[in-house]
C-alpha cells in the first residue's frame, strides 16, 4: 500500500521528529510504500493566497499551484498525520496543507450544495500527534484534533474506514519512560497499518 505521511515537526532533533522517523521505518517494515512528506523539509507554503482563494472552487485551475502535492495525495492509499498540537489545533504549516490541497475537485465535490468525496482511494487513516495538555483538558475544550481525524477527514474517505489515533498527552509533564512507551506503541501499531 502507498501510504502518504504528512509530517509538521519544525525541529528536527525534537521528539516530534522522532515519532515521525519511526513512523516511517515502522511503515516501511510493514511492506508499505512510503511517500514522506515533510511540509518544513520541502519549504510548503501554508497561505491561501487572495487569488488562491478567488480560484478556490474553479478545478483545475485551482491545483496548479500546489500541484505535486495534490498529485501525492491522489496516489495515497493510506494517509498517517503526525504532528504537534499547539493551542488545541493543528500547525499553520499542516492547517494549510488542508486549506491549499484539499480542494474542490480533488477531495470534494458540490452536487447541488451536497458534498460528495472523492477520496475513497485512501483506505486507511492513522495520527501520531502530541499534546502539552493533558487528555481531561483536551476534553474539555473538545479536542478539536482528534474531531478533524476521527469524523471530518474519516468521513471524507469513508465512514467506517480503520483508523488507528495517537496521541501522547501531556507532555508539559512528559518523562523518559513516557516517551519510551508511546514511541513503541507508535511502532507496534504502524507495523499493523
Amino acid at each position: 500500500m502507498r501510504v502518504l505521511v504528512l509530517h509538521s515537526h519544525p525541529v528536527e532533533e525534537s521528539y516530534g521528529a522522532a515519532l515521525h522517523r519511526q513512523t516511517v521505518e515502522s511503515l516501511k517494515a510493514a511492506g508499505h510504500e512510503v511517500d514522506d512528506c515533510n511540509l518544513y523539509a520541502e519549504g510548503f507554503d501554508p497561505v491561501l493566497s487572495r487569488q488562491g482563494r478567488m480560484i478556490y472552487h474553479d478545478y483545475p485551475d485551482n491545483t496548479e499551484a500546489v500541484k505535486s502535492y495534490v498529485e501525492r495525495l491522489q496516489r495515497a492509499e493510506g494517509l498517517v498525520i503526525v504532528t504537534p498540537v499547539w493551542n488545541f489545533g493543528f500547525p499553520a504549516i499542516l492547517k494549510g496543507y488542508f486549506d491549499r490541497v484539499w480542494l474542490p475537485g480533488v477531495t470534494f465535490e458540490l452536487v447541488n450544495g451536497k458534498v460528495i468525496s472523492k477520496l475513497k482511494h485512501i483506505q486507511k487513516l492513522g495520527a501520531v500527534m502530541t499534546y502539552g495538555a493533558d487528555p481531561f483538558r483536551a476534553f474539555i475544550v473538545g479536542n478539536p484534533p482528534k474531531k478533524i481525524i476521527k469524523r471530518m477527514i474519516r468521513a471524507m474517505i469513508k465512514p467506517f474506514a480503520p483508523v488507528v489515533f495517537l496521541a501522547h498527552y501531556d507532555m508539559n509533564r512528559s518523562t523518559d519512560e513516557t516517551r519510551k512507551r508511546f514511541l513503541e506503541k507508535v511502532k507496534r501499531e504502524m507495523e499493523r497499518f
